[in-house]
């Protein structure tokens, strides 16, 4: 049976192993290791039934050499503080791997959203950045969505901090409606991002030309909206994809069906009875014979127990921490390229980084010149990444942490912090 790892004790094994390469010394390696801040804060909510409830808030600030902590907000009720450590981390990396000037940063609130009204969920929302206030803004930490939250909860958080300024303060959140300074392509920025790394890693590596058969799992924003992304380029071809329940195959391919397959997810919240596919399971799906395999749902999918199963010759990972360290060995020693999630789903900050940038200057740009910014930060990511992973003899993953790092370790070189 494999161990489960804690999430923040698994990327700092990542990254004492990536640092250690570097040839960094222990001191250095203890500044990478640890947040520079983690507050835990009280919200309490008058729900609809006239009783106060008080929920617990996390916002971890990992590291900011590089710029202000950047990162998501999730409202879920396994929201842990060691797993906001660990995804505060993993945003600093993934900021760093893509070169833009952030830091990162990651907040959670303990509590089960779908138990909520509307109005208990915009007091829950509005009282977490009024207890957070003081250590969040434009030019200190710029929250975004997460897991269960969305455009209308950035909305009423930015409404919120706004308030208390005195004045609009648009640049405070990312992930906001278009209508109150949002971004276009913001939505579909994850999985867009994905896709360009995808296209010009099939080229990088190889890849037999022709259409490529594609698994993917997870059916939400991310593994929707790149199936969405694949039904218009025939150059690939998903034969499967699946939700948290099941998962449903056609070797024939899906694309065609995209919008009835979408539509039945969201009426029936499932995938089961979808007529002409053959139903799979999650395990099965991630064991394919396809080209391409997308784990864009929760982490650890990918483990010892599977690993040597995969027959997939790339790993596109839009899910943070789809595979298991064990897993990482069984894949590089098969020849499996996996490209890490710090550098395959950094599209989602990519354009919260333009949409920042925007709010600051009042100034919006068209959707084609944000896809054209977010394409070459992507693909320019992607050729260094493996630059390193050549030049070191080691995988993608380690490549991108090395990358990554070399950016923070600079940054605090420079500032006399190291």
């Amino acid at each position: 049976m494999e161990t489960k790892v804690d999430p923040f004790e698994n990327m700092v094994k990542i990254v004492e192993n990536a640092a250690s390469k570097l040839g960094y010394d222990k001191s250095v390696i203890n500044m990478l290791t640890h947040p520079q801040r983690a507050i835990e804060v009280s919200i309490p909510v008058r729900m609809d039934s006239g009783e106060i409830e008080v929920f617990t808030g996390y916002r971890v600030q990992y590291n900011n050499a590089r710029g202000p902590y950047k990162g998501g907000i999730r409202f879920h009720p396994a929201v842990n503080l060691n797993e906001v450590k660990a995804l505060a981390g993993w945003m600093t990396w993934k900021c760093a791997v893509v070169g833009i000037p952030y830091g990162g940063g990651k907040g959670g609130v303990i509590v089960n959203p779908k138990e909520l009204s509307e109005r208990e969920l915009e007091e829950l929302s509005r009282g977490y950045i009024r207890a957070l206030a003081p250590f969040i803004g434009p030019e200190k930490d710029i929250p975004a969505p997460d897991v269960n939250t969305n455009p209308e909860v950035m909305a009423w958080m930015m409404d919120e901090f706004s308030k208390i300024k005195g004045y609009n303060v648009p640049g405070v959140i990312t992930g906001k409606p278009l209508e109150v300074f949002g971004s276009k392509g913001r939505i579909i920025a994850t999985s867009l991002g994905g896709k360009y790394v995808l296209e010009k890693a099939v080229e990088m590596f190889g890849l037999k030309k022709g259409t490529l058969k594609v698994a993917i799992q997870g059916i939400g924003n991310v593994g929707g909206g790149i199936f969405k992304l694949f039904s218009e380029d025939p150059m690939f071809r998903v034969v499967a994809i699946s939700d948290s329940r099941s998962g449903i195959y056609d070797e024939n391919g899906l694309d065609e069906r995209v919008e009835e397959i979408l539509n039945h997810k969201k009426e029936k919240g499932c995938l089961k009875g979808i007529s002409n596919v053959k139903e799979i399971s999650n395990e099965e799906l991630l064991e394919l014979d396809v080209d391409i395999l997308i784990p864009a749902a929760i982490e650890n999918q990918i483990t010892k127990k599977n690993a040597d199963r995969i027959k997939a010759n790339i790993i596109l990972e839009l899910a943070n921490g789809p595979t298991t360290p064990e897993a990482d060995k069984i894949l590089e020693k098969n020849d499996v390229i996996v490209i890490p999630d710090i550098l395959a789903n950094a599209g989602g900050v990519t354009v919260s980084y333009l949409e920042w940038v925007q709010n600051l200057q009042n100034y919006y740009w068209e959707l084609e010149e944000i896809n054209s910014k977010l394409r070459k930060i992507m693909i320019d990511s992607l050729v260094e990444v493996n630059r390193i992973r050549e030049q070191h003899g080691v995988s993608m993953r380690i490549g991108a942490y090395m990358l990554a790092i070399t950016r923070v370790v600079k940054a605090m070189k420079a500032r006399g912090w190291v």
